[in-house]
């Protein structure tokens, strides 16, 4: 469990991952809890607000990924990612718009993809290519 909160871009891949599989679930949970008494409404309340931690732990992962990679186009790709979700979540939770569930999957698998790719593809090789805190 350590690597997870040493490296950023496996974080953001599993709370991405994480994030699809709440998605998903969701509704099966939402099913499953169809019952009038106060505990189903504080669970399926606490359920629904999920999203909200997956996108601050995917908001942290997204801060140090971009300040620690190799490439100059991830920077940009994953923020606008991670908005993307942002939004996509925002839009879905204020019901602004009713938007098709797959598009917040894809999103979300969107921004997991590319911390794997920073992940396996992105290293430094010194420590002058990365920008390191500290």
């Amino acid at each position: 469990m350590s690597l997870t909160f040493r490296n950023s871009d496996t974080l953001g891949a599993i709370a991405g991952a994480l994030c699809v599989v709440h998605c998903m679930a969701t509704p099966l949970v939402f099913i499953l809890l169809n019952c009038p008494t106060e505990t189903c409404i504080g669970v399926a309340g606490l359920w629904s607000n999920l999203d909200y931690f997956f996108l601050f732990v995917s908001f942290i992962a997204v801060s140090r990924s971009s300040q620690n990679t190799s490439r100059d186009f991830m920077k940009p790709a994953l923020w606008s990612s991670w908005l993307l979700l942002f939004l996509l979540i925002l839009i879905e939770k204020n019901s602004w718009y009713l938007l098709p569930e797959m598009v917040i999957y894809v999103a979300a698998m969107l921004l997991a993809l590319l911390h794997v790719y920073n992940l396996k593809y992105c290293k430094c090789e010194t420590d002058k290519c990365c920008r390191k805190n500290g």
